[in-house]
């Protein structure tokens, strides 16, 4: 491979951060957030697989906006699940040492920058989440289950028996994630018909994401020319893994949401999404990992249809 290092951006980003990161610049919009109207949705139906379902459609108005409300949580959970467990460690690997190619100190203060942002996100996410709570009188939930992104994470950690593997299973969860987050976010970020709070706060986490991508990709391509050949294998057949359950739609929580809410067939609803043709994927963005892929001359060696997208 050819691609080199630019640190021209990482020392950009780096000088830039106390004037742009969010924890810097807008913590008083989360003190003061903006009223909620109750009449407004917490969540988008569109984004609901069974928003069309006519069991779902059938059910009391109350019961659809209790499955919107628990909605909103799952969406939360899904972004902190990807902060916590995925990135977070990743970042402090990379602080430790555990991948080669990335001892320069813009390397190092850029991912640390990103890690206290990335810290900060929760912080936000776990606000806006209690605000609902108190706002909709959630008195209690179901259980969810670990998100589809993080729980297909530990099964590719299952199949191997190294930790080199185990730590380059993160570092790619981490890479597709830092750098395709925006896309999920954009799903509320722009959305005017939902809460102004549950637009707010993912358009804020995306702005620093925004950074957040071009720093992982010159982390990415500092580090790869240091893998060995098993190495880099490992890490071009964890690519496609890592995309798929970062775009998935993630099923599995659906069914003890729709119970929850009082919704009958919750699992004959679930499954007919399950079959529709189209319906698996919940994100759709692909550019970004295929620039990356292209900059680490890698794009055929990729077993990925990006036509989805």
């Amino acid at each position: 491979m050819t691609s080199t290092i630019d640190s021209g951006v990482l020392r950009r980003l780096a000088n830039s951060w106390p004037n742009r990161a969010t924890v810097r610049t807008d913590m008083d919009r989360l003190a003061e957030p903006e009223e909620y109207d109750r009449a407004v949705p917490d969540y988008p139906v569109r984004l609901l697989p069974f928003a069309e379902h006519p069991a779902f459609t059938a059910a009391a108005p109350e019961q659809r906006q209790q499955v919107l409300t628990l909605a909103w949580l799952v969406y939360n959970e899904r972004v902190i699940a990807a902060e916590e467990h995925v990135a977070n460690p990743t970042f402090a690997m990379i602080m430790h040492g555990v991948f080669p190619g990335t001892d320069a100190f813009a390397i190092k203060q850029a991912v640390q920058q990103t890690h206290v942002d990335e810290v900060w996100h929760t912080y936000m996410h776990m606000i806006a989440m209690q605000r609902t709570r108190q706002v909709r009188a959630v008195a209690d939930e179901p259980g969810y289950p670990p998100t589809v992104t993080y729980r297909r994470l530990v099964e590719a950690e299952r199949k191997t028996t190294e930790q080199w593997e185990r730590d380059l299973l993160k570092l790619v969860w981490t890479t597709v994630s830092e750098i395709s987050i925006n896309a999920y976010l954009e799903l509320l970020s722009r959305d005017t018909t939902i809460q102004p709070l549950h637009a707010l706060v993912p358009r804020l986490h995306a702005r620093d994401e925004s950074a957040h991508s071009s720093v992982m990709i010159e982390v990415v391509k500092a580090l790869y020319p240091h893998l060995s050949t098993a190495q880099r294998q490992a890490f071009v057949r964890a690519i496609p893994q890592a995309l798929n359950a970062f775009v998935a739609q993630d099923f599995d929580v659906w069914p003890a949401v729709l119970r929850h809410a009082g919704i009958r067939d919750a699992d004959e609803i679930v499954h007919d999404c399950r079959r529709a043709a189209g319906n698996n994927l919940l994100v759709r963005d692909f550019s970004g990992i295929r620039r990356i892929v292209r900059e680490l001359e890698i794009e055929d060696r990729i077993d990925y249809d990006f036509s989805a997208a």
